[in-house]
């Protein structure tokens, strides 16, 4: 047994802070309980260069009864996670500064970002399952932080959807459990070919669905846009970008690792969950005039795009490549495009946001580089992530789910456009300012950083993309 603790060190930094910042949070004056989101920041930074650490030196290990993998994916997730962890406490800093809980909102948010590396690294099916429970009740908390009533009519939403779908993966552990008799994935693997293919097709449609309703795709979609038009921006952010970078890189590991022999064919299935998500997400968000749920269909197009490399985990050598790479190019856009949302509250709608370039140059060119990049345009990280993406299905002969996906991608640019264009017409000469006031500066450097690593995963692709091609493990 490899009880290797250093090699959970990311986790056990964050969960640690999550402990030590309620147990401050409970001594700390009600009104500065920034030590908190300070102690969850440098635990972020502490994560980052252990998680680093074994990309660079290429060491790979299964630890703790081989239920949890250290290897590229493990690596790879848990940057992305961090990274965007830490830019969603930085664009909450208006938003909870000074409040009497401040530091419970900062403690859930580490919570569910803890739950989050754990699915990231899961190689056993009750990991995986503890995973997805961590990450989802602390959310349920975020969504319904605000107390207001669109808040809490989101937390229902998102708790009963949950609860349902959790539901259903845990009774899917269970059919492969008395499918093969273990849970790891390396068994599962093994013993899965000789087990009814009845009970092995329904478990793997129950786990699925958990990891679909994380990830907000169709059908397990319907929370999305309640939960990003109802909750506050910064919590929206949060929710729209590392739960999904957790359930997706954990499906992948799923499918590709305990999934191949199992005779199911769970290809054909993603990939048509994959077109449902591309194609509802981006025909629902054509004419949204409200600026975060047009976000949120599009977070529900984008999960399209992503579960196309977990569809052919097993017919290209470049679906893990591009799934990774467009993780991280979408967590940056989409939190920049989110942290513009958040430095200007009183906006919206898409006409709130006329005059913006006149006003605020800058902050209409960060906007410019996430929407586009959203799109796929050149030199954003996602333009490359979506040709990665297009590539790997049409290696692993899924060309007509590729054929979809530029279709889709197209399609897009009409209502990202529709948001663009007010930016650069004139102001009106009223009600235009009180629109476009900041919220303050830390949500601005937020923008500012996020669309300057949006910029700058796409043009230093050549240096980023190897590290996102080693083996998975078991």
């Amino acid at each position: 047994m490899n009880e290797n603790v250093a090699a959970l060190l990311p986790e056990t930094a964050l969960a640690a802070a999550a402990v030590l910042g309620l147990l401050a949070g409970s001594w700390l004056p009600r009104r500065r309980q920034w030590p908190v989101a300070a102690l969850v920041a440098v635990a972020c930074l502490v994560g980052l260069g252990a998680a680093a650490a074994p990309l660079v030196s290429g060491r790979t290990e299964l630890v703790f009864s081989r239920v949890f993998a250290v290897d590229a994916a493990t690596g790879v997730g848990r940057l992305v996670v961090l990274a965007a962890l830490l830019l969603v406490v930085c664009l909450s800093v208006e938003s909870v500064a000074g409040q009497k809980r401040e530091s419970e909102y900062v403690v859930l948010l580490a919570l569910s970002a803890t739950g989050s590396l754990a699915m990231i690294g899961a190689a056993d099916l009750l990991m995986l399952f503890a995973g997805f429970l961590l990450t989802s009740i602390p959310a349920y908390g975020l969504t319904g932080w605000a107390r207001d009533r669109l808040p809490l009519e989101a937390a229902l939403k998102y708790y009963l959807l949950g609860a349902l779908c959790g539901v259903v993966m845990l009774a899917g552990t269970a059919l492969l459990y008395a499918a093969a008799g273990a849970t790891g994935y390396a068994e599962l693997r093994a013993a899965l070919p000789a087990a009814p293919h009845w009970l092995t097709a329904l478990g793997t449609v129950g786990v699925l669905v958990g990891l679909l309703f994380k990830a907000g795709a169709v059908p397990a979609h319907f929370w999305v846009p309640d939960v990003t038009d109802g909750t506050p921006a910064p919590v929206a952010a949060y929710l729209t970008t590392l739960p999904k970078v957790g359930a997706l890189v954990a499906a992948y590991r799923l499918v590709h690792q305990a999934l191949p022999t199992s005779g199911v064919d769970w290809a054909l299935l993603l990939a048509v969950v994959a077109a449902a998500s591309m194609t509802l997400g981006n025909l629902a968000a054509f004419f949204q005039d409200s600026v975060r749920r047009l976000l949120g269909y599009s977070t529900i197009s984008q999960v399209g795009y992503l579960l196309v490399a977990v569809a052919v985990a097993e017919r290209s050598d470049r679906a893990q490549q591009a799934l990774l790479f467009y993780l991280a190019a979408y967590a940056v856009t989409n939190l920049g495009a989110f942290a513009v949302v958040t430095h200007l509250p009183r906006a919206r709608t898409l006409g709130d946001y006329r005059g913006l370039a006149a006003r605020r140059p800058a902050l209409a060119g960060v906007l410019l580089v996430c929407l586009l990049g959203l799109v796929g345009t050149p030199p954003t990280a996602v333009f490359l992530g979506k040709l990665e993406i297009f590539t790997a299905a049409v290696d692993g002969r899924y060309t007509w789910l590729a054929a979809l996906a530029v279709l889709n991608t197209v399609a897009s640019l009409f209502y990202y456009l529709r948001w663009l264009v007010p930016v650069f017409r004139p102001a009106p000469e009223r009600g235009a300012g009180e629109a476009l006031t900041p919220a303050g500066r830390w949500s601005g450097l937020a923008a500012y950083g996020a669309g300057a690593a949006s910029l700058a995963l796409g043009i230093a692709a050549a240096v980023t993309l190897p590290a996102t091609t080693g083996a998975l493990l078991p």
